[in-house]
């Protein structure tokens, strides 16, 4: 059985590195430096006096909708659908002259994915806004979090134009979901790489 599980992921492997579509993972623009920590990945950039950090993890990315769809509609012969990652970011807002940081929590609504005319709608949507004491790694729970489903909606636009103008806008989460697509996969290649030296392993 582990031959042939073995030979499988052998394919397997070759297939998706044929699909694959960055050898490398695609650049944000806008001076964003990247880290990536396994599964994580961080964005930094800084401006005048502050520092913007945006920290995404692949794991759990791709919704689940698609992976059924794909699978029922599904003719023996079609190229399986391209799967999307659309991680839940943080943003980070750290002033250099505070103690605090601002903390965005922003995800991209499920429904809102593939629907390219609406010029108007952004693709992604703050959850969720707090201060955090800058520089601790573990954010408090009884630091007030603010939660944007009952927020006055002239407050949560200007809370997205405060992140528009620190470079967090729509161009941005275009590229954030093509990097985190290009890095799942990229993952995902690895992660069969390993089971298959783990399964030969004798």
């Amino acid at each position: 059985g582990d031959k042939a599980f073995a030979q499988f992921l052998t394919d397997e492997i070759q297939e998706e590195k044929k699909i694959q579509k960055h050898k490398s993972l695609p650049k944000v623009s806008g001076g964003w430096e990247l880290e990536v920590h396994g599964t994580e990945a961080k964005l930094v950039r800084k401006i005048a006096g502050e520092k913007i950090t945006v920290t995404f993890n692949i794991n759990n990315s791709i919704p689940p909708s698609a992976e059924e769809d794909a699978q029922e509609q599904q003719k023996p012969d079609e190229q399986e659908p391209e799967l999307t990652s659309t991680p839940n970011f943080v943003v980070e807002v750290i002033k250099d002259d505070t103690k605090q940081t601002l903390v965005l929590d922003c995800h991209f609504p499920e429904d809102e994915i593939g629907h390219e005319g609406e010029e108007e709608s952004d693709i992604f949507t703050i959850r969720e806004v707090s201060f955090q004491p800058t520089g601790e790694a573990d954010w408090k729970d009884t630091n007030y979090t603010l939660n944007t489903d009952s927020l006055d909606w002239a407050l949560y636009d200007h809370l997205m134009d405060f992140l528009a103008d620190r470079g967090v806008d729509n161009t941005f989460a275009d590229e954030l979901i093509e990097l985190s697509t290009a890095l799942e996969h990229q993952e995902y290649i690895k992660f069969l790489e390993d089971l298959k030296s783990f399964v030969k392993c004798q």
